[in-house]
Formats: C-alpha cells, structure tokens, sequence
C-alpha cells in the first residue's frame, strides 16, 4: 500500500508519508495602483451603441476608423485626441442611436452618417466563377475581401453585417444608404452613467453646457463617492458644484466643429493620467483647440476663489492656473488641502487600493484574529511607505495606521493618518540688499 501524500490543511495525518502545500506568494499587496482611466460619453457617427466599450491609446492611433469612424488625424477626432494626450484607457460610452445604413445585401455594423461611405462591390472570382469576390470599401478603402458561392458563406466584418437571405449577385459598386446619426436627449446621459457603474475609472467626462445634465453628473459623482465609496473625479463646463469630485473647468475654446466647453477632454485626459505625487498646475496646454478665454489678474484670483479650472497665458503658452477642483466651502472634515486635485488623487488611490488588497487577499480567506490583523497592518503600513517613498505623502509612522477587531467578530476597523504633499505653486523671495 502507497505511504500517505498530498496537500494538507492541519497537521492531523495518520499515514506516514509526506504531505506538501505549494502555494504562490501573494499578487496583492502593498502596490501603488495605476491611473490613466477615463469613462466619457459622445455623441458619435459610428461605434458601438449603448454600451461601454474600451480603447487604449495605441488602439486609438492605430485602428480609429474602426472604432469611431474616422482616422486618428481627422478633424473630427479632436476632442478624441485631446483626450488620449494623457488617458492610456478610455472607456466610451455613444450617446443616442441613430439609423443604420444599409443595401441589397446587409446593414452597417452601427448607425449613423459614417455608414453611408461603405460600398460592396461583388465581381466573379477570376479563377473559378462559381465563386464571387465580395470586396468592402470604407471611404474608399478597401477593408474586407471573401470569396464565396453564397451569401450564407459570408462573415460579417468591422462594417457589414450581411443580410444572409440576399440572393448573391454581381454588382458594381454599391453605396449603403439612409445612415443617421442620433439626436441626444438627457435620457442617453443618464444610461451613461447607469453603464460607468461597470467599470473602474479615475476620471468621467461630459462635455455639454447643458445646466441640467451637469447637475445630473454632478450629483451622480457625489452620490458614488460618498454612498458607494467609488473613487473618481467627474471634469464638467462652468459647473460649480462645490464638490471635490468634480473639477469645474471655466476656460472656453473656440472650433468651428466643436463647442466651446470642448476643453473638458484635455482635463479630463491630463488628470486621469497625473501621477499622485505630480500637480497640473502650470501645465502647458498643447491640445488641438484655440484657447479663446481671456483673463484679467482680478478674475483669476476669483475664479481660483471660486473653484474654477481655468487656463492663463503666460509668454504665448497657455498654462493651468492651478489644479484645484470646484470645493469652494470647506469644513472641518473638508478644508482647504482639499480643493487641491493632488490631495484628492492621493486619497482616492489609498481608498482605492486598500479596497483592492482587503478583497483580493484577506475577504473570506484570513481569520479575524491577532495574527490576521497584524498581516493586514503591515501589508497598509508598507502601502503607506510606498507612497512616501514616491514623495505623496511625508512624515509617515508605522503607529499612524491602527487596525482593530470591529464590534463584530467578522469586521476590522482601520484608522490612520496621512500628510499629503502638494506640488510648489509660490514662491516667496525676500532678498536684502546692501
């Protein structure tokens, strides 16, 4: 008979024999999570309807016409652009949903205008005529070719999705028609915040000067942070909020194809994908839309009272005045430290990823007795030792984090401190001269 073996969970064996656990050292710990994350909703002439879909920056530079209809140098792809400037991942969300285009032989993958410039054009195959050449353009470009005997043989691509009951037939070239794009209502901006509660972001972007949809994503972002612990900054238009969840950007633009609150995207972009340890402010803009804002000393000083993100010229530049969001009326669990954007980004990433280590390693897998509680102290304490080291916080202490048994005998309390630290922004210079 064998001699006993295998894994075991309590020394309490009775065969002689050898029993071996191997186990992986833990993936979760006291790691910095990364930023970069944005969730936007647009209103859009080709893409992926109702629903969130995500793009990475090099998806966007290298396939933008599949995605959103037009290439990455487009005109059209501005605000696109601006936004990937900084984002590495962006998760959209097309507002409305308009009229797919379509012929004799299929419909348009999506709907709106963009579907109007594909063309099918079905040839006999050359070297077997019981075949057909299907062939699909975009804009002129050829994008798909199959080689079939039926229209059931053919697979649906980026574009078309075929119409598999079609009788399969030679012809020219052949437009799709009647593609519209959709007209926007406040109910397509409420089913994008109901879809971003699916994925993680650092920042949410809507660009309107609609006063009603502000309140609403204000709201939202306040509702989230404070209700459902969601850590994320919302960067609207001339929305004052009063709220460090959302950065009221004041600064206007000017582009004939674009609003004039078209700035929100490079904010939005910049600041999902500013480390905690940096600041925007004095950021250059190099964006793709004209700057058209002008601003007096006075009205810079009000607009940093007042909690505005603005632009300002300096030497030909335009710079962030100051990285602050749209808190204006502290308190005494809210003050001044926080209308700075670095100390919000700061606490969202603790919270964030405290949350992260708790349900990775430690929700229903370590007893809540002294040894547990002592592994999840240290796994914080080393967090917290990380971002001092990245020079986020300072005059950190191993007794500034505190873990204790709750009044349950499932629940832990943890109570810290931290002392932010926020980029230069004065200088005062006071020189004696002999």
């Amino acid at each position: 008979m064998a001699l006993g073996g295998g894994g075991f969970t309590s020394y309490n064996k009775v065969l002689p024999g050898t029993y071996i656990n191997f186990i992986s050292s833990s993936s979760v710990s006291h790691t910095v999570g990364d930023r970069g994350v944005c969730a936007v909703s647009l209103p859009l002439s080709w893409g992926a309807e109702g629903e969130m879909f995500a793009v990475t920056a090099e998806e966007f530079m290298t396939n933008s016409t599949k995605h959103f209809g037009y290439g990455y140098t487009h005109n059209k792809m501005k605000q696109l652009r601006d936004l990937f400037m900084n984002a590495s991942l962006v998760y959209v969300y097309r507002l409305g949903e308009g009229t797919k285009a379509a012929n004799t032989f299929g419909t348009a993958r999506y709907s709106g205008v963009c579907g109007n410039d594909i063309k099918i054009r079905i040839a006999k195959n050359l070297d077997d005529e019981a075949y057909f050449d299907v062939t699909t353009y975009y804009k002129g470009i050829k994008k798909d070719l199959q080689k079939v005997k039926a229209m059931a043989d053919l697979d649906d691509n980026d574009f078309i999705i075929w119409d598999k009951t079609a009788a399969l037939a030679v012809a020219g070239s052949l437009n799709m028609t009647g593609g519209t794009d959709a007209t926007v209502t406040g109910e397509d901006y409420q089913k994008f915040l109901d879809a971003s509660e699916s994925v993680r972001f650092n920042t949410l972007a809507v660009a309107t000067t609609d006063d009603a949809v502000n309140s609403l994503v204000a709201a939202y972002t306040k509702r989230m942070r404070e209700e459902r612990g969601i850590k994320f900054q919302s960067v609207l238009y001339k929305c004052e909020a009063d709220d460090i969840g959302v950065i009221n950007v004041d600064t206007q633009v000017k582009d004939d194809n674009f609003g004039e609150e078209s700035l929100v995207w490079f904010v939005a972009g910049a600041t999902a994908g500013c480390a905690i340890n940096k600041s925007l402010t004095n950021r250059v803009y190099d964006g793709c839309f004209e700057i058209v804002s002008k601003y007096t000393q006075s009205q810079l000083e009000e607009g940093i009272a007042k909690g505005r993100f603005m632009l300002h010229a300096v030497d030909g530049e335009y710079r962030v005045l100051s990285d602050i969001n749209s808190l204006v009326n502290t308190t005494a669990e809210l003050g001044e430290v926080f209308c700075e954007n670095q100390t919000v980004r700061i606490v969202d990433q603790i919270a964030y990823d405290d949350a992260t280590l708790f349900k990775t390693k430690y929700l229903g897998c370590v007893p809540n007795d002294e040894a547990g509680r002592l592994s999840l102290w240290n796994d914080i304490v080393e967090h917290r030792k990380s971002l001092q080291r990245m020079r986020a916080i300072e005059n950190f202490k191993d007794e500034d984090v505190v873990v204790e048994k709750g009044s349950t005998k499932t629940s832990v309390i943890i109570s810290g401190v931290i002392c932010p630290i926020n980029s230069m922004s004065q200088l005062y210079i006071t020189t004696e001269v002999e």
